[in-house]
Protein backbone atom coordinates (compact mmCIF):
# COMPACT_ATOMS: atom_id res chain seq x y z
CA UNK A 1 0.00 0.00 0.00
CA UNK A 2 1.30 3.57 -0.78
CA UNK A 3 1.34 5.99 2.03
CA UNK A 4 4.33 8.18 2.40
CA UNK A 5 5.15 9.17 -1.23
CA UNK A 6 1.97 10.84 -2.39
CA UNK A 7 0.16 11.37 0.51
CA UNK A 8 0.33 14.61 3.00
CA UNK A 9 0.76 14.33 6.18
CA UNK A 10 -2.59 16.04 7.25
CA UNK A 11 -4.05 13.27 4.92
CA UNK A 12 -2.30 10.65 6.67
CA UNK A 13 -2.24 12.02 10.11
CA UNK A 14 -6.62 12.42 9.56
CA UNK A 15 -6.78 8.77 8.27
CA UNK A 16 -4.89 7.47 11.77
CA UNK A 17 -7.06 9.28 13.65
CA UNK A 18 -10.67 8.64 12.06
CA UNK A 19 -8.94 5.06 11.57
CA UNK A 20 -8.22 5.14 15.49
CA UNK A 21 -11.75 6.38 16.41
CA UNK A 22 -13.50 3.59 14.18
CA UNK A 23 -11.44 1.23 15.86
CA UNK A 24 -11.92 2.28 19.79
CA UNK A 25 -15.49 2.44 18.97
CA UNK A 26 -15.88 -1.08 17.68
CA UNK A 27 -13.48 -2.64 20.45
CA UNK A 28 -15.57 -1.22 22.99
CA UNK A 29 -18.40 -3.15 21.27
CA UNK A 30 -17.08 -6.15 20.67
CA UNK A 31 -15.85 -6.19 24.11
CA UNK A 32 -19.20 -5.56 25.79
CA UNK A 33 -20.57 -8.24 23.72
CA UNK A 34 -18.12 -10.29 24.79
CA UNK A 35 -18.13 -9.49 28.14
CA UNK A 36 -21.89 -10.37 28.09
CA UNK A 37 -22.82 -6.86 29.79
CA UNK A 38 -26.21 -6.17 30.82
CA UNK A 39 -26.49 -3.25 28.46
CA UNK A 40 -25.04 -5.88 25.06
CA UNK A 41 -27.59 -8.75 26.39
CA UNK A 42 -30.59 -6.36 26.66
CA UNK A 43 -30.09 -4.36 23.22
CA UNK A 44 -29.41 -7.65 21.12
CA UNK A 45 -32.37 -9.35 22.41
CA UNK A 46 -34.43 -6.11 21.99
CA UNK A 47 -33.75 -6.39 18.42
CA UNK A 48 -34.78 -9.81 18.24
CA UNK A 49 -31.39 -11.72 18.26
CA UNK A 50 -30.73 -14.44 20.76
CA UNK A 51 -29.17 -14.23 24.28
CA UNK A 52 -26.61 -16.59 23.49
CA UNK A 53 -26.05 -14.86 20.29
CA UNK A 54 -24.27 -12.28 21.90
CA UNK A 55 -20.56 -13.84 22.67
CA UNK A 56 -20.55 -15.15 18.94
CA UNK A 57 -21.57 -11.40 18.03
CA UNK A 58 -18.94 -10.32 19.74
CA UNK A 59 -16.26 -12.61 18.31
CA UNK A 60 -16.80 -11.71 14.88
CA UNK A 61 -17.03 -7.98 15.63
CA UNK A 62 -13.86 -8.14 17.84
CA UNK A 63 -12.00 -10.37 14.65
CA UNK A 64 -13.21 -8.20 12.18
CA UNK A 65 -11.95 -4.69 13.92
CA UNK A 66 -8.18 -6.62 14.31
CA UNK A 67 -7.72 -7.11 11.50
CA UNK A 68 -9.24 -3.56 10.22
CA UNK A 69 -6.37 -2.11 12.85
CA UNK A 70 -3.55 -4.32 10.98
CA UNK A 71 -2.27 -2.27 7.97
CA UNK A 72 -1.74 -5.66 6.03
CA UNK A 73 -5.32 -6.89 6.54
CA UNK A 74 -7.03 -3.43 6.36
CA UNK A 75 -9.25 -4.17 3.54
CA UNK A 76 -10.54 -7.25 4.46
CA UNK A 77 -11.43 -5.62 7.91
CA UNK A 78 -12.95 -2.84 6.63
CA UNK A 79 -15.35 -4.89 3.89
CA UNK A 80 -16.23 -7.61 7.70
CA UNK A 81 -16.93 -3.94 8.96
CA UNK A 82 -19.28 -2.41 6.02
CA UNK A 83 -20.85 -6.26 6.20
CA UNK A 84 -21.64 -5.80 9.78
CA UNK A 85 -22.79 -2.07 9.77
CA UNK A 86 -24.38 -3.26 6.84
CA UNK A 87 -26.68 -5.71 9.49
CA UNK A 88 -26.98 -3.19 11.54
CA UNK A 89 -29.01 -1.04 8.81
CA UNK A 90 -31.09 -3.94 8.19
CA UNK A 91 -31.79 -4.89 12.10
CA UNK A 92 -32.95 -1.00 12.13
CA UNK A 93 -35.10 -0.96 9.48
CA UNK A 94 -36.77 -4.42 10.24
CA UNK A 95 -37.35 -2.78 13.37
CA UNK A 96 -39.00 0.63 11.87
CA UNK A 97 -35.96 2.69 14.15
CA UNK A 98 -36.42 6.07 13.24
CA UNK A 99 -34.43 7.26 10.63
CA UNK A 100 -30.99 8.67 12.81
CA UNK A 101 -30.89 5.11 14.34
CA UNK A 102 -30.45 3.88 10.58
CA UNK A 103 -27.86 6.81 9.04
CA UNK A 104 -25.66 6.27 11.96
CA UNK A 105 -24.28 2.92 10.79
CA UNK A 106 -24.11 4.29 7.31
CA UNK A 107 -22.11 7.30 8.42
CA UNK A 108 -19.85 5.00 10.20
CA UNK A 109 -19.26 3.16 7.14
CA UNK A 110 -18.13 6.32 5.36
CA UNK A 111 -15.27 7.03 8.09
CA UNK A 112 -14.19 3.58 7.68
CA UNK A 113 -13.70 3.85 3.97
CA UNK A 114 -12.64 7.19 4.33
CA UNK A 115 -9.88 6.48 6.77
CA UNK A 116 -8.10 3.66 3.61
CA UNK A 117 -9.27 6.35 1.27
CA UNK A 118 -7.40 9.56 2.63
CA UNK A 119 -4.06 7.29 2.58
CA UNK A 120 -4.50 4.59 -0.24
CA UNK A 121 -3.55 6.39 -3.75
CA UNK A 122 -4.68 3.79 -6.11
CA UNK A 123 -8.12 3.78 -3.89
CA UNK A 124 -8.21 7.83 -4.48
CA UNK A 125 -7.73 6.83 -8.21
CA UNK A 126 -10.93 4.91 -8.32
CA UNK A 127 -12.93 8.64 -7.85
Amino acid sequence: METAKKVSKGMLWTSYILQGIVVLMFLMGAITNLMQTEMAVEGAVSMGYPEGSVVYLGVILLIATVLYAIPKTMFIGALLLTAWLGGAVATHIIHGDPMGNTLFPVIFGIVVWSSIMLRNTQLRALF
